[in-house]
């Protein structure tokens, strides 16, 4: 199991694949499979068939989850898109920072 850089309601852009420039809010992160869940990304077709305890049925349109790879971090204050690292501050704690942003 690989270390994710991505935590929910980060702000990412997909880099490759058919919503290839789409930005979205990350709604779930899959850990074992190494996949995310992004708002708006990804939509898919289900045949939903009336159940109790179903609220909508028929085609019901969601997202579907893409690999952890087709994503990028967004800086939230800068809005640059590149990979995420860490930095250390003066009294020891860890801060997410993106690459490209050139932020310390």
């Amino acid at each position: 199991m690989s270390q994710t850089r991505i935590k929910r309601d980060d702000q990412v852009m997909v880099i490759s694949g058919k919503d290839k420039g789409k930005r979205g809010s990350v709604i779930r992160v899959l850990v074992s499979e190494n996949r995310v869940v992004v708002e708006g990304v990804n939509m898919v077709t289900r045949h939903v068939k009336a159940q109790p305890g179903i609220a909508q049925t028929g085609m019901v349109q969601g997202e579907a989850s893409i690999s952890l790879s087709n994503v990028m971090l967004i800086d939230p204050e800068t809005g640059n898109v590149g990979r995420s690292g860490q930095n250390i501050l003066e009294d020891g704690t860890k801060v997410r920072v993106v690459k490209s942003s050139k932020r310390s």
